[in-house]
């Protein structure tokens, strides 16, 4: 971290070191005086052999004697004279200490003594006197070692286990390392257009400050997930070659109050020390959801730390060089106070590539894998409508894995059909081994197919099967022949009549309806309500409303639920039971007259298990063209 060296500094200042000092001549002080304490101060004793022991014991030249263990010490009578060094006095001794033949044994030993009245004690072998000064001291010593120790710690400050608890561990990229730029980036050109001015403006700040100009403090990417947001946070960085923090915003909040806003502080402290900087907070809504818009209790924690952080956001000064990246797909949620001028003031919307972008995108993830020749990568990118960049990397990486389980070589087209099927329909699992229930999955995906089919404004098929995939018994799949972003109401009520015809289906040739129509029903009746409630295409006319789903905690909503009345309510009940209707009829129509070609559909269904949209064409005949409206691909799950 950026702080560590200033942490060791302090360590290692000359007040800290002086203090220890002091405290280490206290505790070598406090030891000295004990151990001069418990050292023996007894009168110096003569060692004497045993043999002269017994002499003097019989001489009734001895008073006293203490056995311990086989050690005899004791006083005599008169003391006993030894010589010294030549020239000097002879020493003069009252007590003795002889050791005791363990060996040889002396069991007269006690009669002697008591013969001649030599007074006698006894006492257990003592352990070594340094064992008692450990055992009496050691806690003593530890606490004086913990006093040391906390010193220390609060010599070192803020770098303690419990005050790094309030620090943020941010992943920080420094400038000098090989780094992602632009280049690395596909499919969102319109993104790196709006980023460019960011990436001047930390190259060339004086160009900006010479001028009075003041970069927006925070710019938000936003769009769906698997777009790159954060790919393009770093390339932003990359570009600019300044260092990059990143972090996720739930990594501010911890279950106790204050810590969040604490990292908060210390990240931005960071960042000014290293500007000029980038710092890119990950999905923002974790910490910056609106404030009261929830039931229960408030989140202390959380908006403590939204408050820090608009508080930090507020608080640069003007010639501060560091940006701040968020990302997040949920801009519907954030609080307004994040999104108000001088803080998250610019917005970079990230949308699903184009099929331009898929292309760019599959060319660069494809260029890490061994192809085959027959692999297209401008097919697969007019036939992957909807998919992410992160889905694209994803279907490239399947594509390779399959073509390893079938032991090839090289990835080939086939590799990537068998991928993307997967990606979108779910893995293929057991066939089903019942005859009738066989029978009336296959009556069920030919009426979307064949309706499908046969209505010039409905998406065009691609594959029916009944092979059972992920929780889906059966499936159709249409894709369109292009990107589209506006849907019409002819598209729209094609697509009722698509979903409804499976049922209907059922209907004319079984005589009874199944539960394999449930998920056709609920989506075919949450489209009808969006026709009516959300675009305008009911008897309701120009109104819009939000469905109780959508925003459940705003205002009177809390109670109620909706915020139309309960008589608009039964108005929008109508009109999507009269929308089912109409679509109900169509299909009725389409498939009633098209009874011949229902039948063989069915009955190659049942040979094959999946037809594709040449054989659909064959059994069907040609198709009558007319480009629909849609946004993506549309997977009928039977």
């Amino acid at each position: 971290m950026a702080d560590q060296p200033r942490t060791q500094d302090n360590a290692r200042s000359p007040q800290t070191r002086r203090l220890r000092g002091w405290w280490l001549v206290v505790a070598l002080l406090l030891l000295t005086w004990n151990v001069m304490l418990l050292l023996p101060r007894s009168a110096p004793q003569l060692n004497v052999p045993y043999s002269r022991f017994l002499a003097q014991v019989k001489a009734d030249n001895v008073s006293s004697v203490r056995i311990t263990g086989d050690s005899i010490t004791g006083t005599f009578v008169k003391p006993l004279e030894e010589p010294r060094k030549a020239g000097s006095q002879p020493a003069r001794y009252a007590a003795f200490r002889t050791t005791f033949p363990a060996e040889v044994g002396d069991p007269g030993l006690v009669a002697l003594l008591g013969t001649h009245r030599v007074t006698i004690e006894t006492a257990p072998a003592s352990p070594p006197w340094f064992l008692g000064l450990i055992a009496s001291w050691l806690p003593m010593l530890l606490l004086v070692g913990f006093l040391i120790w906390m010193t220390a710690g609060t010599a070192r400050g803020m770098s303690g286990p419990l005050a790094r608890f309030g620090r943020l561990s941010a992943r920080r990229y420094a400038s000098d390392q090989p780094g992602v730029t632009f280049a690395d980036v596909a499919g969102a050109d319109e993104a790196k257009a709006d980023l460019q001015e960011q990436v001047d403006f930390l190259r060339n700040p004086k160009k900006y400050h010479d001028l009075g100009a003041r970069l927006p403090r925070g710019v938000l990417l936003v769009g769906p997930p698997g777009t790159g947001k954060t790919l393009l946070a770093r390339a932003v960085a990359g570009e600019a070659g300044v260092p990059f923090f990143s972090l996720n915003a739930s990594e501010f909040v911890e279950m106790f109050v204050g810590v969040g806003a604490s990292r908060v502080r210390d990240l931005f402290r960071q960042a000014k020390e290293a500007a000029p900087a980038i710092v890119f907070i990950d999905e923002l809504d974790a910490v910056g959801r609106r404030r009261g818009a929830g039931l229960g209790a408030v989140n202390d924690e959380r908006e403590q730390t939204l408050n820090q952080l608009l508080g930090e956001l507020d608080g640069f000064e003007q010639n501060t060089n560091v940006v701040i990246l968020s990302a997040t797909n949920r801009p519907d949620v954030l609080d307004p106070a994040l999104l108000r001028p001088g803080r998250f003031d610019r917005q970079v919307v990230i949308e699903l590539p184009d099929r331009r972008g898929r292309e760019a995108i599959l060319a660069i993830h494809a260029a890490k894998l061994r192809r085959a020749p027959d692999v297209d990568i401008s097919v697969l990118a007019r036939t992957a409508i909807g998919l992410s960049g992160a889905d694209l990397a994803n279907l490239c990486n399947e594509a390779a894995l399959t073509a390893a389980r079938h032991n090839r070589d090289a990835v080939t087209m086939a590799d990537f059909e068998e991928a993307q099927d997967k990606l979108r329909l779910g893995t293929a699992r057991r066939q089903l081994s019942d005859p009738d229930e066989r029978r009336a999955v296959a009556f069920h995906e030919s009426g979307h197919a064949l309706v499908a089919w046969l209505t010039p404004t409905a998406d065009p098929v691609r594959k029916v099967t009944i092979v059972p995939h992920g929780r889906a018994i059966g499936l159709t799949e249409q894709f369109p022949g292009e990107d589209r972003h506006y849907l019409s109401r002819s598209y729209l009520e094609a697509r009722l009549a698509v979903l409804l015809a499976g049922r209907i289906a059922e209907e004319i040739a079984i005589g009874e309806v199944t539960t394999g129509a449930e998920n056709d029903l609920v989506e075919a009746t949450s489209l009808a309500r969006r026709m009516a409630m959300r675009w305008g295409m009911g008897e309701l006319g120009l109104v819009a409303f939000k469905d109780s789903d959508e925003q459940p905690f705003l205002g009177y909503e809390i109670a109620q639920g909706r915020e139309y009345s309960e008589a608009t309510a039964a108005r929008v009940d109508r009109d999507v039971q009269r929308l089912l209707e109409e679509a109900h009829e169509t299909a009725r129509l389409v498939l009633t007259s098209a009874r011949l070609q229902l039948n063989r559909l069915v009955e190659t269904l049942l040979e094959t298990e999946t037809v594709g949209a040449d054989e659909l064409a064959r059994i069907l005949g040609p198709r009558r063209e007319k480009k629909g409206d849609t946004d993506g691909v549309s997977i009928v799950r039977g």
